[in-house]
């Protein structure tokens, strides 16, 4: 979700005020002795309650301030600005930190940090805003977390050399403890921590050469939370129990865009358990003393609706005006060269039309969160992937300073774009909520997995319209592309991004293709609706991707050329694209023939920085139907910090991608969603999941993102296997309509 090329002018617009937060290097914490940088104020769980006061702002704290505390026993704790979804962000962030301060892996701990921009910025969006998103966690905590780690190693030689008596450049740090080899003293991390809380924090300090890496880059690393997950012992959202906790659940409106106009809560309010019935912004909550309670609750509401503003309108009716729109002019997103008059010479043209649907994020974990105020403070829990708009929603909701929002970060099970939603949905309702019990207790917001997949947000419906020239001697001749979809950003906060009505997101993957298209036109039509959208994983790539590189496939098909050396013809030196696209062809045995009853197809593409090629390998099954047998995967992210995480979000992202082109699509029937859960709305099943072989070429950039870069090629991979299999070319998605 959220591409990295959009967000940075509009977050830095958006950048809340930085004065909320003293942090200096310090000690005393509860059951800490030893913090890099945090304020001895600082919170001892996952919560980073603000001071009351900002008096020492402009003291000149560390930039390294924040992430990394050590207990009296050792242990290592590390404070993420990156919230887990299930990505495994907080044992890429354990690793730069273990790596540089010499300390094994399994001493290690992570906790979710949010409340402070200042030091949880997200770098590679501007560092004005906390966030979680864009394939950009390692991006943005490659530099500060390894420098992070260094200084507290850098610190405890320090005290380790005044305690010794010896140079601190005789000392080695390495397995959590400080050792003198030439008078075999030596000292572990937790005795020394105290004495190093009480040194000067050192301005510059050196990192470990890639050569004396034995963490970064290895294969050999547990993950920090296998146990705790294998063990239920990890504790999400919907586990968290507070003293006197209520229970609440949503009923919304049946239609986008339908407001409450009367309840009628009597039925709800005989309900054993059920406490309260109140009307929120965005519906009708009931409180209860347990969460069965509440759903019973809202079973029995009757509420009448106000549908005068509200969505009507069915996906085929939503199709149709689309592919009106795309049949005709739209916006003037990109103009190369004269695809027109290239068009007009081609000896042969291409015509395709392809329709993406609605996709729900599906995630396990059904939407929630905790409101409770305790005094003056609001305290919050839950799935923060934009944790500074959270605080200054709700705080405006409950009549409070954002200072005086305390943010708890929970782990949760899925997000892929959900959980960071500009309005703040469920955390705005279950404030509301709260203020409507007069705070009198904590509340548990949790949303039913129906109304989790039709409450929205939605990755947004599209249709393309392309038109592709061949010339006399089998070259592309021009190309015309017209993008006809809503917006993800229209209407919302990040509306100021958009350039003349375009959603830039809409386009991405077309307008930076690195194909050699010199004759290339990019139209763009807007559809309005109702039904909320959002960003999916992977956002505009998803669709844009299926199809430039399932025309370039029919390209080279119309023209005899092989599909991989078309595409290396128009790539240009240097392309990493290349790179990816031989080792995967290779690694698939793309030159040799494939086994007998099997077909395959190949894509590449470039998105959050990272660079993936995928040859795709079906067999056509006795009734007609296609399995996916096996993906070949090879990446380019970037210098790789732990290969076994790459492993397997590349493996994911093909089975998140595989599963929507497969069989997923929201149906919007009335204006309002026709699938409610699993049964009509198909995510891959297991069953569907082909093997996944991924490979990784050697780099040494930067990290760059992998949670989202293998879904794009999947689908047209596949889609090209298909065609070698069948002959048809699949422009409407998904393949197993319902």
């Amino acid at each position: 979700m959220l591409h990295p090329r959009i967000l940075p002018n509009v977050l830095a617009r958006r950048q809340p005020q930085l004065n909320r937060r003293q942090f200096l290097f310090a000690a005393g914490m509860v059951g800490t002795v030893m913090v890099v940088g945090c304020s001895s104020d600082a919170p001892s769980d996952s919560a980073a309650t603000p001071p009351a006061t900002d008096a020492t702002t402009n003291a000149g704290p560390s930039p390294f301030a924040a992430y990394v505390g050590i207990a009296a026993d050792g242990t290592v704790t590390v404070y993420s600005s990156q919230f887990d979804m299930g990505q495994n962000a907080y044992h890429g962030l354990a690793t730069l930190v273990a790596e540089e301060l010499d300390v094994p892996l399994t001493r290690v701990r992570v906790e979710g940090r949010a409340g402070n921009p200042k030091w949880y910025g997200n770098a590679m969006m501007g560092g004005a805003f906390q966030l979680t998103g864009g394939s950009s966690s390692m991006m943005t905590s490659w530099d500060r977390y390894r420098q992070a780690g260094a200084i507290a190693r850098e610190m405890l030689k320090a005290a380790a050399a005044k305690q010794f008596g010896v140079s601190a450049a005789e000392l080695e740090a390495a397995d959590g403890k400080i050792t003198h080899a030439a008078s075999k003293q030596s000292a572990d991390y937790g005795t020394l921590a105290a004495a190093a809380a009480a040194l000067p924090v050192p301005a510059d300090v050196a990192l470990k050469p890639a050569a004396a890496w034995t963490l970064i880059g290895k294969d050999s690393t547990a993950r920090i939370d296998s146990v705790p997950k294998s063990t239920g012992k990890l504790e999400f959202t919907i586990d968290t129990r507070l003293p006197g906790m209520v229970f609440a659940t949503m009923l919304h409106s049946p239609r986008f865009g339908g407001t409450v106009k009367s309840v009628d809560d009597q039925a709800a309010r005989a309900v054993p358990g059920v406490t309260d019935v109140v009307t929120v912004s965005r519906g009708v909550a009931v409180v209860a003393t347990n969460t069965w309670a509440a759903l019973q609750g809202r079973k029995a509401l009757k509420v009448e609706w106000d549908f005068s503003a509200a969505e009507t309108r069915s996906t085929d009716a939503l199709y149709a005006e689309l592919e009106k729109a795309a049949a005709g002019p739209g916006k003037s997103a990109l103009n190369r060269g004269d695809a027109a008059a290239a068009l007009g010479k081609a000896k042969q043209v291409i015509e395709a039309d392809y329709r993406f649907p609605y996709l729900a994020h599906a995630a396990l974990e059904p939407l929630n969160a905790i409101a409770h105020r305790d005094g003056d403070t609001l305290h919050l829990y839950g799935g923060l992937q934009m944790p500074d708009a959270v605080q200054g929603a709700c705080a405006a909701i409950a009549g409070v300073p954002p200072e005086a929002v305390a943010l708890h970060v929970k782990q949760t099970g899925g997000g892929f774009g959900r959980r960071a939603v500009p309005d703040c949905d469920v955390f705005v309702e279950v404030v509301e909520i709260a203020k409507a019990i007069q705070f009198r207790a904590p509340v548990l917001l949790q949303w039913s997995r129906e109304a989790d997949m039709a409450g929205g947000r939605y990755r947004p419906i599209h249709v393309h319209r392309v038109r592709v020239g061949i010339d006399a001697d089998g070259q592309i001749s021009g190309w015309q592309h017209h993008v006809a979809g809503q917006s993800i950003f229209a209407g919302g906060p990040f509306e100021g991004m958009m350039k003349d009505g375009i959603d830039p997101s809409s386009i991405e993957g077309i307008d930076d293709t690195p194909y050699a298209l010199p004759d290339l036109s990019l139209e763009v039509s807007r559809l309005e609706s109702k039904v909320p959208v959002l960003w999916w994983r992977s956002v505009g790539h998803t669709h844009t991707a299926y199809v430039m590189e399932t025309m370039i496939d029919e390209i080279a098909s119309a023209t005899g050329q092989d599909p991989v050396a078309l595409r290396l013809k128009l790539l240009p030196a240097g392309a990493r694209q290349r790179a990816v696209l031989e080792k995967a062809a290779a690694e698939a045995g793309w030159s040799n023939p494939v086994a007998a009853g099997r077909y395959r197809g190949v894509a590449v593409h470039q998105s959050f920085g990272s660079f993936v090629a995928t040859v795709a390998e079906v067999s056509k099954q006795a009734d007609g139907s296609i399995k996916v047998e096996r993906c070949v995967v090879a990446s380019d992210c970037g210098l790789v910090i732990n290969p076994d995480i790459v492993r397997a979000q590349i493996a994911g992202g093909t089975g998140f991608g595989l599963g929507a082109v497969l069989g997923e699509q929201l149906q919007i029937a009335d204006g309002g969603a026709v699938q409610q859960n699993y049964d009509g709305y198909r995510p891959l099943r297991l069953v569907d999941m082909p093997e996944v072989v991924v490979h990784m070429l050697p780099s040494a950039e930067k990290p760059t993102g992998i949670g989202e870069c293998a879904v794009p090629p999947i689908g047209p991979a596949v889609a090209n296997a298909i065609f070698q299999a069948t002959g048809k070319r699949l422009r409407h998605l998904p393949y197993r309509q319902a």
